[in-house]
Formats: structure tokens, sequence, C-alpha cells
């Protein structure tokens, strides 16, 4: 352990170095570094954010690791049976090893990481992303590039996840374990989608997404994030403008997953309660 922990550290020296200079990137072996990184995240090994101690780090230096990666790679063709693709960036391989299940038009590319027992419906998984065993990319899904989803998390069709590489800083979008995201619905911008919570179909959450909790007596406002157990629904507020009143989209929260529900089937079962479209 302590051997690779050393090993992460001179690696992201190295990668520190070469975005401060990319002229480095000529010598093979700074280049190597960054090939080497990629496939540490495409195996798992490391990931662009971890829980540590309850809280979500963000490792800008993979990220950057990422960035440099494109320059090195060069356009090919990349021959799939009858199907042909040109792009930089190779294709994941070996879901049979890995015991995923692979639904044909399924796209993972390289530097992606999908756990053991996920389920990959007809879908799109970008570079940087890392997807929890157990997981279902339900059908034309997009999992963005450094997207983070936890375990047995379902992902409905069509909804669409945001990607972020540029600015490093920027965090990525954060699903945590046992969500459901309800069909249409779109989560971009970083924000993260705590364990357990439930999205409504067309839930639309940016960072500057007002988020309502509407349990209360009062109205509680949150932004960039949805509590654990929350189920949301999109909802409209008042905002004045120069032109007049007008209603602007904002999410709901209607309630929180029951606990006497199992976890398998509250999932949709914790929309039905409150009469709420999947």
């Amino acid at each position: 352990m302590l051997d690779y922990i050393c090993k992460k550290i001179i690696m992201k020296e190295i990668i520190e170095s070469l975005w401060e200079n990319r002229e480095l990137l000529e010598n093979p072996n700074n280049s190597n570094a960054v090939i080497k990184t990629i496939e540490l995240l495409d195996k798992g090994e490391i990931r662009i954010a971890e829980k540590l101690n309850g809280n979500w780090i963000v490792n800008d230096w993979i990220k950057k690791a990422v960035i440099l990666y494109f320059p090195l790679m060069k356009m090919k063709t990349i021959e799939v049976g009858p199907f042909e693709f040109h792009d930089k960036i190779p294709l994941k391989r070996g879901f049979k090893e890995k015991e995923i299940r692979v639904v044909p038009h399924a796209i993972c590319r390289y530097g992606s990481f999908i756990e053991k027992g996920a389920v990959l419906m007809p879908s799109y998984v970008n570079i940087g992303s890392y997807v929890g065993s157990g997981t279902m990319v339900d059908t034309w899904a997009t999992v963005g590039s450094c997207a983070q989803i936890g375990k047995n998390v379902h992902i409905s069709g069509g909804v669409g996840i945001g990607g972020v590489l540029e600015p490093v800083q920027a965090s990525p979008v954060i699903i945590e374990d046992n969500v459901f995201l309800g069909s249409r619905s779109i989560v971009v911008e970083g924000v993260r989608v705590e364990n357990e919570a439930v999205l409504g179909a067309n839930v639309v959450l940016t960072a500057s997404t007002k988020i309502i909790d509407v349990t209360g007596s009062k109205p509680l406002y949150l932004k960039g994030y949805v509590p654990k157990k929350s189920v949301v629904i999109p909802g409209t507020e008042p905002k004045t403008f120069n032109a007049g009143s007008f209603n602007v989209p904002c999410a709901l929260i209607i309630g929180k997953r029951k606990e006497s529900t199992n976890k398998k089937t509250s999932l949709n079962d914790a929309l039905r309660d409150y009469n709420v479209s999947v």
C-alpha cells in the first residue's frame, strides 16, 4: 500500500509539471506517465473524485491527465463490425471478463471505469467517469466525462449526466449510492445527489437551480445538492423581470423515501407514494 501511495505521489508530481509546461510531453517518460494514469483510471484503481471521511475530494491532477491525454492520442479509424468511428480515444473492452452486461449500442470510452455487475443499455459513458456495481444505465442515457455514479443507481431512459473537464477546479457531477433518476432528468455543473434520493421525470438540476424543500411549514432553499432520501419533482417559482413576472424552473423536495420500503422497489414506489411520474 505504501509503495502504491508513493507511485501515485510521483505520478501526480509529473502530471502537475506537465500541466505547467506542455513541451515536457515530448519526453516519452513524461507522456508515459499520462498514459499510465489513464490506464489506472480505466481499471478503477484511481478516480476523479472519492469520498474520504464523509467528504468528496476531487483529484484535479487526474482531470489534468485526461486533458493531457487528448493531444497525445492520434485520430484513427475504429471498426466495430459494420460500424466505423473516427476518434482519438479507443473504446473500452473486456466486458465479459469484467462481468458487465453491455447491450448494443452501449458505448464506453477507454478511461471510464465500470464496476462488476453494472448494466449498460444502449447508452454512452465518457472518459473519466465511474459507474458502481449494480447500477443500470438505461436507454439513451449519458454519463458525462468524470461523472461519479455510485452503486445500485438507476439512471432511467434519456437521463443526462453532465461532464466536466475544464476548468480543472470544477467539481464533477456526483450521484451517490441507491439513487433513482427519473426519465429525461438532467444533472449537470457539479451537482451532488446524495444516497437514496429520488428524482422524478424531467427534473433539471444545475449549479444555479433552486432546490426547495417544501415539506415543512416554510420553504427551505438549497443549491448544488440534493439531501439523502429526498423525493424531488420539477416545479416553478415566480421571478420578476423588466417585462413582467414569469415562472422559472426549480426543483421541489416533496418528501423522503420510507425506511419501510425495500430499496429495490422504493426507487419507483417512492415516487408513486406522492403520485409523481417516473
